[in-house]
Order: structure tokens, then C-alpha cells, then sequence
């Protein structure tokens, strides 16, 4: 089941306010279980789990950014331009 636009925003607000710090912390205490590794592992341990974290996510995100496409048009979308004054006026 698809969801639908307004759904898609209210999930990705909900991943993004709380799913994500949740992941930040869980990540960060996985990390600190073990024995600092050197500073260019660890940094590409953080780099690819700030990417997998979005992967499941992706169908919620996609086109969230974008106007919503089931919408009507706007009253005032396709208003032709104003006159400008002219000088006989």
C-alpha cells in the first residue's frame, strides 16, 4: 500500500525529529562498546552508518520536498499577468 503524499510529509517529520537522534545515540553507544579504533576507521564507521540509515527510509523521503502532486491548482496559480500602467493614464 502506497502512502499518500500527506502521510509521506507526517512520517519523514516523525523519522527525522525522533527516529534519527534515537539512531545517533544507539550508533554512537554501539561504537563506544568497543576499543577506540584509529581516527579513519571511525570515521568511515560513521560515514556508512549516516548512509544506511536512510536506506529503508527512502521511499518515505522521495519527493517530500516537492509541492504535493494530488493538490488542485491554486485559485490564483494561473492568473494572467497584471497591465502595467500606462502612460495615458
Amino acid at each position: 500500500m502506497a502512502l499518500s503524499y500527506k502521510a509521506r510529509r507526517r512520517w519523514s517529520l516523525v523519522i527525522l525529529l525522533i527516529g534519527l537522534p534515537a539512531y545517533v545515540v544507539a550508533a554512537v553507544t554501539v561504537v563506544d562498546w568497543f576499543d577506540r579504533p584509529p581516527f579513519l576507521v571511525e570515521l568511515s564507521v560513521y560515514v556508512v552508518l549516516g548512509i544506511v540509515w536512510a536506506l529503508p527510509f527512502r521511499f518515505v523521503f522521495r519527493g517530500v520536498g516537492q509541492p504535493d502532486p494530488d493538490a488542485a491548482p491554486e485559485d490564483g496559480a494561473e492568473r494572467p499577468a497584471a497591465k502595467e500602467p500606462s502612460d495615458r493614464e
